[in-house]
């Protein structure tokens, strides 16, 4: 049975990491074959004169993910069937500490090396890939910064949550589950507050709008939006990246909306609203809960699977982790449930697909449709992203529709209305 057990977390493992890996091939085969017939439409409604740049930094960055996944996957792998696993809870298991710390300790150790694992990777995308086709602004003073504070937040974060979870299941053997999902409800809400607050200030600058035309244009949103003007900021984006973006995070006194200073250095006035308005859009249709709703029903399948894995014992025998380390069955059961959430990623992205649309929707609705669409075209035009994702690739790997399909129901909008609008009697007529 333990054979079986092996060969079939490897074959989920494998298998699950070669069809992305085919769906990546065929998206990226698609997109040439659509971005060489529509050169034209991408040249007027992106505004890319040379689309050869769009194909190459697509086939980059599409080969530089694909080279990392595999890779990780073979550390993994390696480690897990040469007997990394045992080693690491043998080890810790001889320093006489309690479960639980080793439990932390381990997953320290994992998130190190995840980062260092990841190092080389950001290095080459950074100061290589975005380099080349001129997006990147960081230093490598600031890129170090980054990556310091980004691994201390994951140890800590890291250390918190696991530890807890951790002790959960030592304290409810039976019951952790539902205390593990009760601690991923809280950390959620709290991030939402602590986010804005505190993480994202450790890496950016945050500036309100200042008075003047941009203000003003804000301030019109709000009133045809029937909202009072609430935190707007801007924020140092261009201090790493040039590329174009803008987000609605948090709840209660903590929600903001943040513009990157690239979007209001490169949008014209309507284009900006525009944007505006669509992350309105979230927080008038309350998407920001109903994301949270999904997610935490998602997140009580997932906890309910590792309790009944972590509780499966010819799993954690078929690996020789003893029972009584329970980080390291939470470890093996992660690994089986890891596939699964791969493989639901379209229903997740369901949800967040129609949020989106129904963004568009209330944007061409406050603003009017062609500004969104200019607005649209200039975000993905600025960023290079590719506007003609395969079906499948993008239904596993996409939380926005594809930019085509966003334009085209804008654009029937835009056809309705104007079919609706009662035209004036011709001369003459009764």
């Amino acid at each position: 049975m333990d054979v079986a057990i092996q060969l079939g977390l490897l074959a989920a493992l494998v298998g699950t990491r070669g069809l992305f890996s085919f769906l990546s091939i065929r998206n990226v085969r698609y997109a040439d074959r659509l971005i060489s017939e529509k050169r034209a439409w991408i040249e007027s409604t992106l505004g890319v004169d040379d689309s050869d740049e769009l194909q190459d930094y697509h086939r980059l960055t599409t080969g530089l993910s694909e080279l990392q996944g595999w890779l990780g996957l073979a550390a993994v792998v390696i480690g897990l069937y040469a007997g990394g696993l045992s080693w690491a809870v043998d080890l810790l298991t001889a320093t006489g500490l309690s479960p639980v710390s080793q439990g932390v300790i381990f997953l320290i150790g994992v998130v190190i090396a995840a980062q260092l694992f990841s190092l080389p990777f950001t290095l080459f995308s950074t100061f290589g890939v975005e380099e080349i086709f001129g997006f990147n602004e960081a230093s490598p003073r600031l890129f170090v910064r980054d990556q310091l504070i980004q691994l201390v937040l994951s140890i800590v974060l890291t250390a918190v949550l696991g530890g807890a979870v951790l002790a959960a299941i030592e304290r409810l053997p039976t019951l952790w589950p539902a205390a593990a999902w009760g601690l991923f409800v809280a950390f959620s809400l709290s991030m939402q507050i602590l986010y804005p607050r505190v993480i994202a200030p450790l890496f950016n600058d945050f500036e309100p709008i200042e008075d003047g035309e941009q203000r003003e244009a804000i301030e019109a949103v709000f009133d045809r939006a029937g909202f009072e003007t609430s935190d707007i900021y801007t924020m140092d984006a261009s201090r790493r990246s040039t590329q174009l973006n803008a987000y609605f995070v948090g709840f209660g006194r903590t929600k903001r909306v943040v513009l990157f200073d690239t979007l209001l250095d490169r949008m014209t006035t309507p284009e900006l609203q525009s944007v505006l308005a669509h992350e309105l859009a979230h927080w008038k249709e309350a998407h920001i809960w109903k994301q949270f709703a999904g997610g935490a029903v998602r997140m009580a399948v997932v906890v309910a699977a590792l309790g009944w894995l972590i509780d499966f014992a010819p799993l954690s025998a078929a690996f020789g982790v003893p029972t009584a380390a329970t980080y390291g069955s939470l470890t093996l059961a992660i690994l089986v449930v890891s596939p699964l959430l791969e493989l639901t990623a379209p229903l997740t992205n369901k949800l967040s697909l129609k949020h989106e649309r129904e963004a568009d929707a209330y944007a061409a609705e406050v603003m009017s449709p062609q500004a969104m669409i200019d607005a649209l075209g200039r975000l993905a035009g600025e960023n290079l992203a590719n506007p003609f994702p395969h079906p499948w690739y993008a239904a596993f790997h996409y939380s926005h529709p594809p930019i085509p399909e966003r334009i085209r129901l804008l654009e029937q909008r835009e056809n309705d209305e104007s079919t609706a609008t009662p035209q004036p009697p011709a001369a003459g007529d009764d």
